[in-house]
């Protein structure tokens, strides 16, 4: 590993590594409750919108007491619209309130509740991309946050971090990504590398510090 790699890391951790989840106030473990919630952050970043506007709808939805898929099942399409329109999420507010709806039906019925079951059933990949409102975006942004939790799936960086490996100049290796991050782990060096991905300018502050 290059010293330039190693200070570009650095940085970047310092000044962009904080993952999505943390940032929408989800605090990470291997729990029905945080997992679902953070399935629901990859569902609402997923579409074409801001990422600072998803992370707002989320906390949105969170506060109006949808943390876990029974709760969210259990809420009116009203209030989750309401919801999503308080935090930003207008454009595609009404379409995703009643896939959110459909989407805790579903985690109920099959994994009742709890996504540690999804997990012991097989690959997540496929078995995530069956719930409503999650597409390949979705599945990558949900590994790409919970690999803490769920090691089996680490590193995992997937396209958009690699982009932003490519703008910083670093490598694109999943391992040697992974290396760099050291203690910090491959979930926060991700999530930085897809906030360069998003933000140019974010990327320039780096490589100018470094």
């Amino acid at each position: 590993m290059s010293a330039k790699n190693e200070r570009l890391v650095r940085e970047l951790l310092d000044r962009q590594g904080r993952t999505y989840a943390a940032e929408a106030g989800i605090t990470l473990r291997d729990k029905p409750a945080p997992l679902y919630q953070v399935l629901v952050l990859s569902h609402l970043l997923s579409a074409r919108i801001r990422a600072s506007m998803a992370v707002a709808a989320a906390r949105a939805l969170f506060d109006a007491g949808m943390r876990d898929a029974r709760k969210m099942a259990d809420a009116t399409w009203q209030q989750r619209v309401d919801a999503l329109g308080e935090g930003g999420y207008r454009r595609y507010d009404e379409r995703t309130a009643t896939q959110l709806g459909e989407a805790a039906e579903l985690v109920l019925d099959r994994y009742r509740g709890d996504l540690r079951r999804l997990r012991d059933a097989g690959d997540a990949g496929p078995l995530l991309r069956e719930v409503p409102g999650i597409g390949p975006a979705g599945v990558d942004i949900f590994l790409r946050e919970v690999q803490a939790v769920w090691p089996e799936y680490a590193p995992y960086f997937d396209r958009k971090a690699l982009d932003g490996a490519k703008r910083l100049g670093l490598p694109v290796s999943a391992k040697t990504l992974a290396g760099l991050a050291g203690d910090a782990g491959p979930a926060r060096l991700a999530a930085a590398l897809v906030r360069v991905a998003l933000d140019k300018e974010a990327g320039e502050e780096v490589r100018a510090a470094a």
